[in-house]
């Protein structure tokens, strides 16, 4: 009996080990899927790039599968997403609202607010241009009025909060308040670019060209709000600032409102400005810079085009600029920011909408590789070497790009059942994608497509 009792187990160890084995084995032959959060601008890394290995196949004529849309608010700024909660900031009525929901349904979770009376001087709608950025258990908003805003990401309590235009006396430019702070260690650095009491109150009134303050870039304790830093003569623009390791060093690049400013994230030292921007008034920088390595590309769209430096501490070095003459220029983006690929740069460049192309650009050298004419002026995200492309009146398009080519694997208008397109003009934020979701506002609707192939 005791014999046969040890035959047994051995049996079933046997057994169970080969039964693990098997499982393994069937484990190692499905599909790797790298699961993502997209908590920031621009991604994680604020480049537009998605680490997802989602194994997409071309779309039928009514695009992705829709999984759920919902009517938001007021705003130019994107979504971000993490940890199964989704964010959006928006304006309804004369209240700026952050809503929390669940990423996968749209289900609200939570919401805070606050009173608002903004309004455009270009008539262009008076909601947030920034959107939120999640850092753990914080999420940051800062307002289309200067309001920043540290919030629980799990019930939406306020943390602290600081009226920088109302410290700082920013002056209202064109736009108000577009740029979106950055996460950098224990700090939360924004563009803010304050004037001395008794300027007036908006761009036109103090004749284009407000005095500064010393205060075009404040670091804030991301836990308390308490600044720990404020540097830059620079006023503030539209585009958002970046951080990169380069050489092992860390370094921070803000494209202000006059040019790229280059200094230490963690302790507020300039390293160099360097001069970017048509001298008309109603001129705008807006598009982060992109950086490869030592090399930091930025662009605008008004007159003087792009530039790539290469940076070091104490200065830079100009790799190449565009000439005066737009004909010869390589990019020239307005709100959309370039993506950087294999040493190739994908961006939309045009002012307006018609002549827009969509091009690729050698980043070291500046030479256009090939452009395509598109008509729209467009975002782009890049996901397991295929690019998503958001046009302004609600296209969307999947792409296979090289320095060779743009090739069209799929093309659609997303539309409800009723024929009405679910992405209208304009859609000029960038799409976020998270867990094979992929999130796209328009006018004044939020959708959630699904790019993984095994659910078609």
């Amino acid at each position: 009996m005791q014999l046969e009792n040890t035959m047994k187990k051995a049996s079933k160890n046997v057994f169970s080990s080969l039964h693990r084995f098997v499982y393994f084995l069937l484990l190692l032959s499905l599909p790797l899927t790298v699961s993502a959060d997209w908590p920031d601008l621009l991604g994680p890394a604020r480049n537009g790039k998605s680490q997802e290995k989602i194994e997409i196949v071309p779309w039928k004529n009514t695009g992705p599968p829709v999984i759920w849309h919902k009517k938001i608010g007021t705003s130019y700024g994107a979504p971000t997403v993490s940890d199964g909660r989704l964010f959006m900031f928006a304006r309804h009525g004369d209240m700026a609202r952050l809503t929390c929901m669940k990423s996968t349904t749209g289900r609200e979770l939570w919401r805070f607010e606050y009173p608002t009376d903004y309004e455009d001087m270009y008539g262009y709608n008076n909601g947030p241009r920034s959107c939120p950025v999640v850092d753990g258990e914080r999420v940051y908003i800062f307002g289309v009025q200067g309001k920043l805003h540290c919030l629980n990401v799990s019930d939406g309590n306020l943390l602290w909060k600081v009226d920088t235009a109302a410290r700082y006396n920013v002056v209202q430019n064109f736009f108000g308040t577009a740029s979106t702070p950055i996460v950098e260690g224990d700090l939360l650095i924004a563009q803010i670019g304050g004037s001395p009491p008794g300027i007036p109150k908006n761009i036109w009134a103090s004749d284009g060209n407000p005095p500064s303050n010393g205060t075009g870039i404040v670091a804030f304790n991301k836990q308390t709000g308490e600044v720990v830093y404020e540097i830059s003569d620079e006023l503030a623009s539209y585009a958002s600032p970046i951080t990169a390791t380069i050489d092992g060093r860390r370094w921070g690049f803000m494209f202000s409102r006059d040019g790229l400013v280059g200094f230490e994230p963690t302790t507020g030292e300039i390293d160099f400005y360097y001069p970017w921007r048509c001298p008309r008034i109603e001129s705008v920088n807006a598009s982060c810079p992109v950086v490869a390595g030592e090399l930091v590309f930025i662009s605008e769209s008004y007159e003087v085009g792009s530039s790539v430096l290469q940076v070091r501490p104490g200065g830079y070095k100009v790799i190449w600029k565009d000439p005066p003459r737009r004909r010869n220029q390589a990019m020239r983006l307005h709100w959309n920011t370039a993506i950087h690929h294999e040493g190739y740069l994908y961006g939309c460049s045009s002012r307006h909408t018609s002549g827009a192309e969509l091009r690729c650009v050698e980043f070291k050298t500046g030479k256009v590789m090939w452009g395509q004419r598109v008509d729209e002026r467009a975002s782009l995200l890049w996901v397991n070497n295929y690019f998503i492309y958001l046009g302004e009146y609600g296209r969307l398009m999947l792409l296979k790009c090289t320095p060779e080519r743009m090739e069209i694997i799929s093309e659609t208008v997303p539309r409800d059942e009723n024929g009405r397109q679910f992405i209208e003009y304009p859609a000029w934020s960038a799409p976020a994608l998270s867990n094979g979701l992929l999130y796209v506002r328009g006018k004044d609707r939020l959708v959630c497509l699904d790019l993984r192939s095994e659910t078609k």
